[in-house]
């Protein structure tokens, strides 16, 4: 039904001081966006979307017409910028909380709630907007601390004694659809919410601690879609490497390191060499981080008796070609994920070890046989994530003695000079900005075979899978020459072992 303009609830007049705008949920449902002196319509713009819009700029307008997905891209991008206000919200928690969350709630979306509401969602809001991975709500002894977890380090957002800890953590537990009168047992819950069209999926766990529950928000951005090989950090040999696994007919390919260094990011590029249209491909996940078109994905849930080895089995009835297992965890997974390469798949996995040598040993750990781990598994990729030096301010410096030897002893060339963190306004102080992969990968052959069959020790694979400049501290060291990061940044993720 049409709106008449004059009578629209949008006819504020705008002072010329201020930026011209609709509000967030009318442009959103009309698919009009007002950028400047464009006029940015999607694909089902209405046309009291546009009269308002035209009514509320008072000036003549070039009119852009775009798919849905960049509307998207354009909607968040208008209105993200427009709600980084990073002050902290006024704390006056008078009001009573009366509202129960169902669904997608949008983060840009809700300005008018109460200020507990507010707090919560600013909070969310500049996490997702600055990339972080994580964010801590810990109540202490002298109040509330929030913290987000941005390139692997964690960063204050919020420290006071004067909020109501107890209301916050309620009103995320609400939005994690979790037992508010349960405090004293640990819970697992998401929260599903889209900011300025972006769809963000929030894992959360609560603790019980001595000064409240703790609550960590893991956060995952399904719509920031998976980078090019290359921009992983990936050397042109490795990429070649890559591919070459991707398209073998069967067998096991792992990832490992810690949590946190990108595993997931890697096995799904992997699959997107694969061939989707002629390969059927289907995975087993906790949880779905990417949406992967032409693949079959599935969401693990333990409570349930949905696990990982019950999963895999699933999929094997289900005719695939290539199987993703999200990780490797016990000896149930581990021994039907060999039995799924006998039997002519191609499976991806992730799994927990210091070192791609290192997961011969923790497979034998979990219990796979020798002969089994050597004739199922065909390579192993062992990654970690550095912090980039930032461009603007990184200081460079002839290498001292001791830095000219950790060089040395991994038969890296040594370089004339490096590079040390600074500190500006550009990267808040840190000295980097942003990161990158180091990664560690071999491919078992004859001989490698051979020693893991007659369980050869850890330290005789690993002169026979990798040259010294192969290993993490050497692929580290290689983009410390180039000057991406520090030296000290490398010794603080990966030590000086060979």
């Amino acid at each position: 039904m049409s709106r008449n303009p004059e009578t629209s609830p949008f006819s504020r007049p705008e002072s010329s001081s201020e930026a011209v705008r609709l509000p967030f949920g009318f442009a959103r449902d009309h698919q009009v966006l007002l950028d400047g002196a464009r006029l940015i319509a999607g694909p089902h713009a209405t046309a009291p979307g546009l009269i308002e819009a035209r009514r509320r700029a008072g000036r003549r307008l070039e009119l852009i017409n775009e798919d849905q997905a960049n509307f998207e891209l354009a909607l968040t991008r208008v209105y993200q910028a427009g709600a980084a206000d990073t002050s902290e919200p006024e704390l006056t928690f008078d009001l009573e909380e009366t509202d129960r969350v169902a669904g997608h709630r949008d983060l840009l979306e809700e300005v008018e709630d109460a200020p507990v509401i507010e707090m919560v969602n600013q909070l969310l809001r500049r996490a997702v907007q600055a990339g972080a991975s994580d964010l801590h709500v810990e109540p202490h002894e002298g109040g509330l601390r929030v913290r987000m977890r941005k390139d692997g380090f964690l960063q204050t957002l919020l420290d006071r004694k004067d909020v109501p800890v107890r209301r916050i953590v309620s009103r995320l537990k609400v939005m994690a659809g979790l037992d508010i009168a349960e405090t004293r047992l640990p819970q697992d819950g998401r929260i599903p919410v889209r900011l300025g069209g972006r769809l963000i999926d929030t894992r959360v766990s609560t603790l019980p601690s001595n000064y409240g529950e703790r609550i960590v928000l893991r956060i995952l951005d399904r719509s920031t879609g998976l980078l090019p090989l290359d921009a992983l950090g990936l050397k042109a040999d490795q990429i070649a490497l890559l591919e070459r696994l991707s398209a073998l007919p069967n067998g096991i390919i792992l990832a490992t390191g810690p949590t946190g260094s990108g595993k997931t990011t890697t096995l799904y590029s992997l699959l997107k060499l694969s061939n989707l249209h002629e390969r059927n491909i289907v995975t087993v996940e906790d949880p779905i981080e990417y949406d992967l078109p032409s693949t079959s994905q599935t969401q693990i849930n333990a409570d349930i008796g949905m696990t990982f080895a019950a999963g895999l089995r699933a999929t094997l009835r289900q005719d695939p070609d290539v199987i993703l297992v999200g990780e490797i965890r016990d000896t149930e997974t581990a021994s039907v994920a060999a039995q799924a390469a006998l039997t002519g798949h191609l499976v991806f996995s992730s799994l927990h070890a210091n070192g791609s040598v290192g997961a011969i040993t923790r497979l034998r750990d979990l219990g796979v046989d020798d002969f089994l781990i050597a004739s199922t598994l065909r390579a192993v990729i062992a990654q970690r994530l550095l912090r980039r030096l930032c461009p603007a301010c990184r200081r460079p410096h002839a290498p001292s003695v001791a830095e000219r030897e950790h060089f040395v002893r991994h038969g890296v060339d040594v370089p004339e000079q490096v590079y040390s963190a600074g500190g500006c306004d550009g990267c808040n102080g840190s000295g980097y900005a942003g990161r990158v992969g180091i990664f560690e990968m071999f491919e078992l052959d004859a001989a490698l075979r051979d020693a893991v069959d007659r369980a050869a020790s850890e330290a005789e694979m690993r002169t026979l899978a990798l040259d010294p400049r192969e290993t993490l501290i050497g692929q580290g060291l290689l983009q410390v020459r180039a000057g991406t990061t520090s030296l000290s940044e490398t010794l603080r993720v990966v030590g000086d072992t060979a």
